[in-house]
């Protein structure tokens, strides 16, 4: 290329850096060589950088293209039915509104109904479209708790794009990932000695969930040299598929240096009732409670443990107690919790859960038992004991045997069956009515059985009769539309009437308490419609 000297017009060089400078101090302060203020100090900056540009692009070595990307797996299951797949698209495409607290309408809330349509797809089989999986992976990002039924709908492909995009990364960090285990043996292998931590974790949850003992092998061969965090968040996934096999590795664990590995390896332990661990807890708690005989009734006596030794403290018992608490009630709690259930059989007398958990305890200390025994029957899973804890569903809160909240009754209530969970709750709510049963319809399986939604639609309607403030059952109302059964709908359509109001209603309550029932009613009619276009033709 042939160039002139500036004097003929030709626009001044210098260096791109220099250009740069030029440019941001501006030319009436500052010039090109050779330049001088004035009109065409301007045009000559732009005419060089338009030179240099050209320059450098021209010196530019062409990069080696990059590989192209493997092709995504293939998804052997079903195709979505059409219809099926609008709604996808129209339940994908709403969001939440913006406003806070005014009043809803009558039209559904979609995205509340989307991991229900997420929950059918995934029970019958179907593949995610295609073309939805950004935005089933966008809204899997924005709701942590939509991510194990979006991941497991949109399949392999998921994982293949969030390779892709780094905002998707959490796909590969999903405890449900099995998508993502690969076939060969060396490919396992040598994913989990060179992938990264977020494929790691989903890879020894895949490989756990399908074959325990390999994913316990997989842990055991790297646990040496891996992060005390790292080695918590693997330790944590030995809770898929925990059986007595993990004792021999978990007892190694209660050595470990960092405390919390040390606390979830005793907190897993004391879960299998027959460890090693169990036994040591249950004579230390053995101890410490007795059944007094001496009396005309017996009664349950408490020596609380007087110091908390280096053997307590390896086998996960935690020295200092939070503020508010006492050392030794703290130190009973924990040996408590951890001790197998069984043992107070034999321990004290014989007894059933139910006549154990009756019988008065000395000193004060029944507080104490009792909520380390809601604990154990908790961590336990343990059904008869978690019965006699929670006592009858008439009790008033606390009136319980153990049971000292709500919370703990819907922790209790989760390690019972569906069937006897809803009839509970609705024994609940009969009594008390809904202003304390939202924790406890939270635990309960959806649809509602029938016992269970007659008992939560009468409640409402006591309520709206009695004129009560309607947007006080704004969150059972919100439950009631995605948890009722949708052969209901027909059962509610008496209510969607506005009703007389009372001269001590609420003013307006009958026109929120009808547009209520009528977005319930919508709600478990789109329920029903979202059901049927599910249905493979």
């Amino acid at each position: 290329m042939t160039t002139t000297p500036a004097s003929a017009g030709a626009p001044a060089g210098g260096s791109w850096e220099e250009l740069v400078t030029v440019a941001l101090l501006g030319t009436e302060r500052r010039t090109l060589p050779g330049q001088r203020p004035g009109q065409q100090a301007p045009v000559a900056l732009l005419d060089a950088a338009a030179v240099e540009t050209v320059r450098r692009r021209a010196g530019v070595r062409p990069a080696r293209a990059a590989a192209r990307p493997e092709p995504a797996a293939p998804d052997p299951r079903a195709v979505l039915p059409p219809a099926a797949a609008r709604r996808l698209a129209t339940l994908l495409a709403d969001r939440p509104g913006a406003g806070g607290g005014g009043r809803r309408g009558t039209a559904p809330d979609l995205m509340e109904l989307l991991p229900q349509w997420l929950a059918l797809a995934n029970t019958r089989g179907f593949a995610a479209p295609p073309e939805t999986l950004p935005a089933l992976l966008d809204a899997a990002r924005g709701r942590t708790d939509l991510r194990p039924a979006v991941l497991d709908f949109a399949g392999p492909r998921a994982l293949w794009l969030a390779r892709l995009n780094p905002e998707w990364r959490f796909a590969l960090r999903s405890s449900s990932g099995a998508a993502a285990l690969p076939e060969e043996a060396d490919d396992i292998q040598r994913l989990w000695q060179e992938g990264l931590f977020a494929e790691r974790v989903a890879l020894l949850a895949a490989v756990r969930a399908k074959d325990p003992a390999a994913g316990r092998a997989l842990l055991v061969a790297t646990w040496a040299t891996e992060r005390a965090e790292d080695r918590l968040m693997f330790l944590d996934s030995l809770r898929s598929g925990l059986c007595a096999e993990d004792e021999a590795f978990l007892e190694q664990a209660l050595a470990d240096r960092s405390r919390n590995v040390r606390a979830t390896a005793a907190e897993l332990l004391s879960a299998l009732p027959g460890s090693a661990l169990a036994a040591r807890m249950a004579d230390r708690a053995a101890s410490c409670v007795a059944v007094d005989r001496t009396r005309g009734t017996p009664v349950i006596t408490v020596e609380a443990p007087h110091e908390c030794d280096a053997a307590m403290e390896r086998d996960g018992v935690v020295p200092k107690p939070p503020g508010g608490r006492g050392e030794r009630s703290w130190w009973l709690g924990q040996l408590v919790e951890a001790t197998p259930l069984a043992t107070w059989r034999e321990r004290l007398g014989g007894r059933s859960p139910e006549e154990t958990v009756a019988l008065p305890v000395t000193d004060g200390w029944q507080g104490e038992l009792h909520a380390a025994w809601c604990r154990a029957a908790v961590r336990q899973r343990d059904p008869a004991w978690s019965r006699a804890l929670l006592g009858p569903p008439s009790a008033p809160e606390a009136g319980g045997p153990g049971a000292v909240s709500l919370a703990e009754r819907a922790k209790l209530l989760a390690t019972l069956g569906a069937g006897e969970r809803a009839e509970w709750v609705a024994g609940f709510i009969g009594t008390h009515g809904l202003s304390e049963a939202f924790q406890l319809l939270g635990v309960c399986a959806v649809p509602w059985a029938g016992g269970l939604g007659r008992a939560v639609v009468d409640a409402l309607d006591i309520a709206r009769d009695a004129g009560s403030f309607p947007w006080s059952f704004s969150g059972v109302m919100g439950l009631a539309e995605r948890c009722l059964d949708p052969a209901e709908a027909g059962r509610l359509e008496g209510l969607t009437s506005v009703p007389d109001e009372s001269e001590h209603a609420a003013p307006g309550s009958g026109d929120y308490w009808a547009e209520a029932f009528q977005r319930l009613v919508t709600t478990l009619r789109l329920r029903a419609t979202m059901s049927a276009e599910l249905t493979a033709p």
